[in-house]
This record gives structure tokens, C-alpha cells and sequence, in this order.
């Protein structure tokens, strides 16, 4: 069983893994096939991590270590702890690692039967486990929703497809100050100054932006006064308040922002402020600070079988103008709210030994 390499500059595959952290390290324009032994299968949040013993040219065994996404999202798509079975042989593709070490991002993996484990079926489909093999069984039941109420998650088809992937939106769209290049240009993912390698999520819009892999939760508290905003994303939960409050004072900054909100002809609209310093809320190095304003429009759409969601951010310590992004999200009630549960091993599984 051997390891092989292809240059993948026309490559149409399409990987499910949507990482946390920046694809710097990788190079995503090689894919290295290897055929191999599985000797190791963690199902964790925020990544999924396997091992697989394979021979490379000169005869030598060499363990690589392959990163998927979360296991919330593996789960969803029908993976389990049993999946990949300590001594089963399978086929897997990926994205090498730029230092030469044996690491690499997921593309796809076959078992020795040929048969590929599911990858691309939606994350509100219904996916079904044989014995051996996968069954995508098609599209949930359509369902309306009254309100914004319930959990919702992105329709992919209304997402634009963003050099290399939705993950470098904010990297595409954002236009840097001076201070805002300089920070970006310092950053350094592996070190303490990365929140992620804490368990230290993204707040808004930065949860948002993950609804393609994670729902959102809206609900309505008592008389309406307040709104619960939830994303499974890293647990994150804020509330809107609907009372026509102030803004507290500049120095009172939150992790999440003070969010407030108001109605407009149907339209939910959050305006958030007072949002505390965060290292790299966009996963690639661009700070935000006290500055940083983030507002929100929700609305009900297709007789309560879609939601239009679009935020508009702007911080000019780090960022000049602001930037707008549109999506639209599918009412999908089926779907849990598994707590994430960040695993500080995990998280920190892509640094070099």
C-alpha cells in the first residue's frame, strides 16, 4: 500500500471539511492519495481526526494524520465512532501539509471495497447506514414556520463560491486598514495569541458565516421582550433585547456584543456594539476591537420555508467601509442543537509536534 501525489489545479473535488483555521499550511492545489490501514479514529469537536498507516516509494511505513471537520457535522452526515475501525484498509485523498510532515486536510475516502463513505449529502438530508456502505435517501420533508422562531440552517446554493472556499469570505471581502495589515501580517495561528487553541469561538457575524455546517436557533422569550439567538456553532448564545433600551456605556464591552433589536414591516433587525477585543474573529489574523458594529436583518420568506438572513460589519480601527453578505437559510426544524463542546485536544491536533 503506497502514498501518492497529484497536482490538482483543475481538480473538481468537493471537500465537506470547512476548516477553523487558516489553510496556510496546507496546499490546496496538491491532493496525496494514500492506501492504507486505519490506526486511529477521534470523533471530536471542532475537528475530526484519523490515522492511517500506508508505505510510501522507498518501502517505508509512515503514519499520516488526516483532519475532517467537526464531529457534529461528521454525525449529521451519518459518520460514528464506528465508522473507521482500527484495522480497516481504505483509500483516503487529502490535502498535504506545506512542511512536509505526514498531515493533511480530507478530500474523500473509500473502503476496501470501493465504497466511499458519504461526504456531500446536505446537512438537513436524511442519511441512512447499511451494514456496509451509504444510502443518501433524498431531501427532509418540507416543513413552514410561522415566525423566526426554530433552527435554521444555510441552503447552499445561495452561497457565492469563495477562493479557497466559504471559510476566506471575510479574507475576500474585507478591505484592511494600516493597523488592520499590520495585525493580520503578525498573526500567528500557532501560538497562544490564537483563541481557537482556547476553546474561544467567533462572535457575529463570524457564527453566521459557519451556517452552512451549523444551525442557527431563534427563539421568542416571554412577551416578546427579549430574543434568544443560538448558534451550535462553539454554543454560542446571545440575547436580543426588544425592550428599546439604551447601549450601556462604551467602556461595558461583551464577548458577544449587546445586541438590540427592532421590527420593521416583518423584518428582524439586530443591531450589535460594545464588542470586546477578539484576536482573529474572521479565523485569518484580522482583529476586531471596541469599534466594531454589526447589524443584522432576519426575514421569513417562501411561506416560512426559508428565512433571508444578511449582516452588515464594519469596525474602521481594523477595517475601512463595511462589508454586506446575503444568504438564505432553510427552516429545518429536525435538526438538534448537540452542545459543541470544544476538546481542547482537538482544536490544537493541526500544530506541529
Amino acid at each position: 500500500m503506497r502514498s501518492t501525489i497529484t497536482t490538482a489545479v483543475a481538480l473538481m473535488l468537493a471537500s465537506p471539511v470547512s476548516g477553523h483555521h487558516s489553510d496556510a499550511a496546507l496546499d490546496m492545489e496538491t491532493v496525496v492519495t494514500h492506501e492504507g490501514t486505519i490506526t486511529e479514529f477521534n470523533l471530536r469537536n471542532p475537528h475530526t481526526y484519523f490515522s492511517i498507516e500506508s508505505t510510501n516509494e522507498l518501502g517505508e511505513q509512515i503514519e499520516w494524520t488526516v483532519q475532517m471537520g467537526s464531529a457534529i457535522v461528521a454525525s449529521r452526515r451519518g459518520w460514528s465512532q464506528d465508522t473507521l475501525p482500527v484495522g480497516d484498509r481504505v483509500t483516503v485523498v487529502s490535502h498535504p501539509s506545506r512542511d512536509g510532515r505526514p498531515y493533511g486536510l480530507f478530500v474523500s475516502i473509500q473502503n476496501a471495497d470501493g465504497v466511499a463513505l458519504p461526504i456531500l449529502a446536505d446537512a438537513g438530508s436524511a442519511v441512512s447506514r447499511p451494514a456496509r456502505g451509504w444510502t443518501y435517501t433524498g431531501p427532509a420533508a418540507v416543513v413552514e414556520a410561522s415566525t423566526l422562531e426554530g433552527r435554521w440552517i444555510v441552503d447552499s446554493s445561495s452561497l457565492i463560491d469563495y477562493p479557497g472556499g466559504l471559510d476566506q469570505l471575510t479574507r475576500v471581502e474585507l478591505t484592511l486598514t494600516e493597523r488592520g495589515v499590520v495585525a493580520q501580517a503578525a498573526y500567528d495561528e500557532t501560538s497562544a495569541e490564537n483563541p481557537e487553541l482556547s476553546c474561544i469561538g467567533r462572535p457575529t457575524p463570524g457564527t453566521i458565516i459557519y451556517t452552512d455546517l451549523y444551525p442557527l436557533e431563534i427563539e421568542f422569550n416571554e412577551g416578546e421582550e427579549t430574543i434568544a439567538i443560538r448558534h451550535q456553532y462553539f454554543d454560542s448564545e446571545r440575547i436580543v433585547y426588544m425592550d428599546g433600551r439604551a447601549y450601556p456605556e462604551s467602556r461595558e464591552r461583551f464577548f458577544e456584543g449587546y445586541s438590540i433589536g427592532r421590527w420593521e414591516s416583518g423584518t428582524l433587525i439586530v443591531d450589535t456594539r460594545n464588542f470586546e477585543d477578539h484576536r482573529s474573529p474572521y479565523q485569518n489574523g484580522i482583529p476586531s476591537g471596541g469599534q466594531k458594529h454589526v447589524v443584522e436583518r432576519y426575514e421569513l420568506m417562501e411561506n416560512g420555508t426559508r428565512m433571508a438572513l444578511e449582516f452588515m460589519l464594519e469596525d474602521p480601527e481594523y477595517l475601512t467601509g463595511a462589508m454586506t453578505h446575503r444568504r438564505e437559510l432553510v427552516y429545518s426544524p429536525q435538526l438538534d442543537m448537540t452542545p459543541f463542546n470544544c476538546d481542547l485536544e482537538s482544536t490544537r491536533g493541526f500544530l506541529p509536534q
